[in-house]
């Protein structure tokens, strides 16, 4: 059968930093009590002509040079976002005509936070139906241009970045030991809506809008809903939490990442966690996370990854899959 297999991965980060010392200055809050809410310590902020598409752009060429592909090597590009450059064309398109390619199809996805995992299942999907050989996603964010920064529940919390993951279609004889993604599962549930969103839009007022989020609903349902997705990835593949080598989370609040690890059974030393560097970047956190422990050694080829996500909507998920 055919396996989408990780063929290559890349980051792109904005050049400034604003650690919490620096949030201290602009809220009133302190760098203990962001870090033991969350695990914070500090996240990048898109300065000027730092954009969504050229963090993209950034991330998508990196993982290409980690692959040893070029633009042309690639059938279909898709970025997961919340915070595009325009409200259309996508900025898939954008970043697309950036690297030069002028073939294939580019488009975006939403799903907040769980953006890269159905970006990923996505894409899967794509590969298995054939319709592409080599799909090229990308988790890029701006969320510092949605953030209310008179409002230090929500301010502190998120970053800027962007991460890719280049899959290609690869034979594989349909087991478990195989490389590439062995299963995805996916959820919604839009009765959660005035939990997290942003207060604007198009169609409604015509502007851009801010976060709102009420912090202890979505810490409430994150564990239960993160759970229910990962133990439905152990059902479809006849694995369990001893089997799995990395878990890289959403990179929200190292108390949900903590919760949800320890309600599973995964050891907090197979947990791969970088919130206290990038802060929340909604859909770029996974990837972001993934290029992180590929860099340093500690995803190996052969290593079973298990990825999850929750984000406004609500919307959930999980990958598993064989580096």
């Amino acid at each position: 059968m055919i396996r989408s297999v990780v063929r290559g991965f890349g980051a792109s980060l904005p050049q400034r930093v604003m650690t919490n010392r620096e949030m201290e200055e602009k809220v009133d809050t302190s760098d203990e009590w962001i870090v033991q809410r969350t695990g914070i310590r500090q996240r990048y902020i898109a300065g000027e002509g730092e954009t969504t598409a050229s963090l993209g752009e950034g991330a998508a060429r990196a993982a290409l040079s980690n692959a040893g592909l070029t633009p042309a090597d690639i059938d279909v590009i898709i970025v997961a976002t919340s915070t595009p450059d325009n409200t259309f064309p996508a900025t898939a398109v954008n970043i697309q005509n950036r690297l030069g390619m002028h073939h294939g199809a580019a488009f975006d996805l939403q799903a907040v936070c769980s953006g890269f995992v159905f970006a990923v299942t996505t894409a899967d999907a794509y590969i298995r139906g054939g319709l592409a050989k080599r799909v090229l996603i990308i988790g890029a964010e701006t969320f510092s241009r949605i953030l209310d920064w008179n409002d230090r529940t929500t301010c502190v919390l998120f970053g800027d970045g962007a991460g890719a993951l280049i899959l290609e279609a690869q034979e594989g004889s349909g087991t478990t030991a195989d490389r590439g993604v062995l299963t995805a599962q996916l959820r919604s549930d839009g009765a959660h809506r005035e939990k997290l969103y942003v207060d604007g839009g198009p169609s409604t007022t015509g502007t851009v809008g801010h976060l709102r989020m009420e912090g202890r609903e979505v810490f409430k349902h994150a564990v239960g809903m993160i759970t229910d997705v990962i133990e439905a990835a152990f059902e479809a593949t006849g694995t369990t939490a001893e089997d799995i080598d990395w878990l890289v989370p959403h990179q929200a609040n190292r108390r949900i990442i903590d919760g949800s690890a320890k309600k599973l059974g995964i050891p907090l030393e197979k947990v791969v966690v970088t919130v206290d560097l990038h802060g929340n970047t909604s859909a770029a956190s996974i990837p972001l996370a993934l290029n992180v422990a590929a860099s340093d050694g500690r995803i190996k080829k052969g290593d079973l990854v298990l990825l999850e996500a929750m984000g406004g909507g609500f919307t959930w998920g999980s990958v598993l899959l064989r580096w």
